[in-house]
């Protein structure tokens, strides 16, 4: 399975948002545990968030600094701090490196890929940018904050996603409420806690299967934009 034998005409487009109090460069080295075969398949954005960490980080020990932050939050996750800048952050970091096809999260990275779809959608956020089509989720929830979950998971989202759950994931419970906010999703299920998790060959399959719809999908719209474009205009 996979794309041998297939012209891709190129790879879907990612930009990668990074965990809390991380960097790009830390979520770089965690993806980079997905096998070779799964990586070269797609043109990945490492972006650093726009706020430098406003206290400890829980990797502090384990990757060096610097650690950002994508937005601030109060004890009970409800009230955020700097989500708006936040977005102006990431559509103008999308104008300027983009276009993308999709989004790939972990933890905060993913809290905010989960329901950018949907706030995409209603108008709120990423009017300036294509539409979101894919999302790749590892340890994700829903946002909290009550306005933004009303506008962000208020109908069932149609963007492609692929789900990490990990079994001893203290946002388990979470992600499996994200997960049926979405259509159709592709869940993959790894006995980890809190991380990227390595892929086993059950998990590498789905992920492949998932890779393979992505290039099909990327290579139709390709296809269609050039026959458009090459239409003589009346």
């Amino acid at each position: 399975m996979g794309s041998e034998g297939r012209s891709i005409a190129r790879k879907p487009r990612f930009l990668c948002l990074h965990g809390f109090r991380t960097s790009g460069e830390i979520m770089k080295i965690q993806l980079h545990k997905w096998p070779k075969s799964v990586i070269d398949r797609l043109d990945l954005v490492f972006l650093d968030a726009p706020f430098p960490c406003q206290g400890k980080s829980d990797v502090e020990g384990i990757f060096d600094p610097p650690y950002y932050e994508w937005f601030q939050f109060n004890k009970e996750f409800t009230e955020y701090t700097n989500f708006e800048k936040c977005l102006e952050y990431l559509e103008d970091r999308m104008i300027k490196l983009g276009p993308f096809d999709g989004l790939i999260g972990f933890s905060q990275g993913a809290i905010l890929s989960g329901g950018l779809p949907g706030l995409q959608a209603k108008g709120i956020a990423f009017q300036k940018v294509p539409k979101i089509k894919f999302v790749i989720i590892i340890g994700g929830a829903k946002l909290k904050s009550a306005k933004l979950a009303e506008n962000a998971y208020s109908s069932s989202l149609e963007t492609l996603s692929l789900h990490f759950l990990g079994e001893t994931d203290f946002l388990k419970p979470y992600g499996t409420q994200l997960i049926e906010s979405y259509k159709n999703p592709v869940v993959v299920h790894h006995p980890k806690g809190h991380t990227v998790p390595r892929l086993d060959e059950k998990s590498l399959e789905k992920v492949t299967a998932f890779i393979d719809t992505l290039e099909h999908l990327v290579m139709e719209e390709d296809k269609n934009g050039e026959e458009t474009t090459s239409k003589p205009t009346k």
